[in-house]
């Protein structure tokens, strides 16, 4: 893989904000848009009039039941008389957002960007899994009529089976962020269970059960990214992007190898390769991976070379990614304790890490000192990966 970039402002982000992720919002898309960015730029120290440009990122326009959703959320997000633009890769748009806001300021087209992410889940009839039914091609999958739960529990599987992984190691990741999201105030369902809990939960499609899956959620999520000067004007604590990274793997699916999540690792090799850093597992200091499902936080903790193949519930077990252990992971409570509305969960791991960098997560800070993190997300045909690196 080769990476020619050539944008070398740095960027830093200075303010974030998140709404109340819940499975029902009463605000309208808009207002929820609203209440995440004007968080942000409270805390920035910023006014509207002061964004340069806004960058939005939504997933499936049918979740909001509304087409042209960049259009529509543009008045909720403060992209009114300014250049807006909308980015969308499904389940990885959140981190996108982030990506678009840096290359947005490291280009040197702005100073000052505001990245919005919002979904409203809830409006989908009659269930949001029904929008999902439009992305099949027509002639090749369609016709066997999939839904997406389908295609996670045979990846899940080809993953257990590869490696020898066992159900109840796997149900330690559930566990694990459900109980860290009882110190996150803006969770959906923060909660102590066990692993029995997960295994006993209903069984949706062998081996994905009930408990093992992030769920439905309304929510809104945003920062403010600047300049290294404007930064320097507005606080003492800038928090740097040192690194981003993102691909797309073929979209056939069935041809890609399900145990191992190649996209993500392309994508984490060019974040890492702009940040400088060449051994990841000795580098990174606090990591939030896209957890929509239990096995995916460990599939993905793999290919951020941050395990080897196949070790990542071995090091879970050992307490390696437990809040006081090595390498925290899903410190927020992931989408599994936080909740997953698909654009705004990516945009909330970034904003995580920000805060453990900051030193400003409240009761979900690591206890130990931490430098760097690393945000990450996936989504579309399990082909999209989002990685962005950042640093105090």
């Amino acid at each position: 893989m080769k990476v020619n970039l050539y944008l070398n402002k740095r960027v830093a982000i200075i303010g974030a904000g998140l709404t109340l992720f819940r499975r029902r919002l009463l605000e309208t898309p808009q207002e929820i848009a609203w209440e995440a960015a004007s968080k942000a730029l409270e805390e920035a120290g910023l006014e509207l009039k002061d964004i340069d440009c806004v960058v939005i990122g939504s997933a499936p326009d049918a979740f909001d039941g509304v087409h042209l959703k960049g259009e529509y959320l543009s008045h909720g997000s403060g992209g009114i008389r300014k250049p807006v633009s909308r980015v969308y890769v499904g389940g990885a748009t959140g981190v996108m957002t982030a990506i678009a806001g840096w290359y947005h300021v490291a280009s040197g087209l702005c100073q000052k960007v505001l990245a919005v992410a919002e979904e409203k889940m809830s409006p989908a009839r009659p269930h949001p899994q029904s929008v999902f039914k439009y992305i099949w091609d027509p002639i090749l999958e369609k016709p066997l009529n999939p839904n997406l739960i389908w295609i996670f529990a045979m990846e899940m599987h080809r993953y257990m089976s590869k490696y020898g992984i066992k159900k109840e190691e796997i149900a330690l990741v559930s566990v694990k962020n459900k109980r860290n999201a009882l110190n996150n105030p803006y969770a959906q369902l923060g909660a102590n269970i066990t692993v029995d809990d997960v295994l006993n939960s209903e069984v949706l499609v062998w081996p994905v059960q009930l408990l093992d899956v992030s769920p439905v959620s309304d929510g809104g999520a945003a920062i403010v990214l600047a300049s290294e000067d404007v930064a320097r004007r507005y606080t003492d604590t800038p928090v740097w992007v040192e690194g981003v990274g993102w691909t797309l793997d073929n979209t056939e699916w069935p041809a890609r190898d399900l145990s191992y999540a190649r996209y993500v690792e392309f994508a984490a090799r060019m974040a890492y390769k702009i940040a400088g850093i060449e051994r990841p597992n000795k580098e990174i200091d606090v990591v939030e991976p896209y957890d929509p499902f239990d096995y995916k936080e460990l599939h993905h903790l793999e290919a951020l070379q941050l395990a080897k193949r196949g070790e990542a519930p071995t090091l879970l077990k050992e307490g390696v990614f437990d809040i006081d252990g090595d390498i925290p992971s899903s410190p927020s409570g992931g989408l599994l304790g936080v909740g997953n509305p698909i654009a705004a969960a990516g945009l909330m791991k970034v904003i995580s890490i920000y805060w453990q960098l900051k030193g400003t997560a409240g009761k979900m800070q690591v206890k130990r000192p931490v430098h760097t993190g690393l945000a990450q997300a996936w989504g579309d045909l399990m082909q999209a990966g989002t990685v962005i690196v950042l640093r105090n």
